[in-house]
């Protein structure tokens, strides 16, 4: 179902703030405001992860030239869908502020000044057919936030459509992954999305992806996760 949704670009810089999305022009509605920060390595497909989440093709995709990513430094994009859940009895909006990273972790410092309320939702990024192990992911997420920055994760896989052209059911996918992959997909409490890249509608083929998160958040009461600047990586 198409939603009426008011979104913001941003242009691929990591010093970028947001300002004023919470006024909409119409300070009685509901708005539950979560920023979200999405993790992986080279060709995980985490651009696109973001697109889906935003409902449109924003974040910058495409095939990778030798060891160049499409994404070189830190970009925040947010989006806000009108009436998209109920809460305490009410419709509420739902403003996604998307902070998609490169490769190579940014710095924290950078982090901060684009989410300073927090992150409430850590998005783990793996390819399903190009996999390998990334313990990095785990150790930067944990210097980051912490040892909580479990109950704040979910763990989407990419790519899933590659695994139906070979007759493989992304369901079973997990039974035979790597040990790594397996026990960290048990590891966070978010638990695991599939995502067809096949599907060309970003609204279409996000819609679950944002319930998902809506739910996890829910689980933590919509609590941030507060950045730690003195960390250094």
């Amino acid at each position: 179902m198409a939603l009426p949704a008011e979104h913001s670009r941003r242009g691929n810089n990591c010093f970028v703030m947001l300002s004023g999305l919470d006024r909409h022009g119409d300070d009685e509605r509901n708005v539950l405001a979560l920023n979200l920060l999405l993790l992986g390595g080279k060709q995980s497909g985490k651009s696109s992860v973001g697109n889906a989440l935003i409902g449109e093709e924003g974040f910058q995709t495409g095939n990778y030239i030798s060891d160049i990513s499409t994404t070189t430094e830190c970009q925040l994009l947010s989006r806000k869908y009108r009436d998209f859940f109920r809460r305490q009895g009410a419709e509420s909006d739902l403003l996604l502020r998307v902070v998609d990273t490169p490769p190579r972790w940014p710095r924290t410092h950078n982090l901060h000044q684009l989410c300073p309320e927090g992150v409430h939702i850590i998005v783990l990024v793996v390819r399903t057919d190009l996999t390998h192990e990334d313990t990095h992911m785990e150790e930067y997420a944990k210097s980051l936030f912490g040892p909580d920055w479990r109950r704040h994760t979910l763990l989407v896989l990419t790519f899933t459509d590659h695994l139906k052209k070979v007759g493989f059911q992304p369901t079973d996918y997990l039974t035979q992954a790597s040990d790594w992959l397996r026990a960290l997909s048990e590891e966070v409490e978010g638990g695991v999305f599939f995502m067809d890249n096949s599907c060309d509608w970003p609204s279409i083929r996000g819609r679950p992806l944002r319930e998902q998160l809506l739910r996890l958040s829910a689980r933590n009461h919509h609590k941030a996760l507060t950045v730690r600047t003195e960390v250094s990586l």
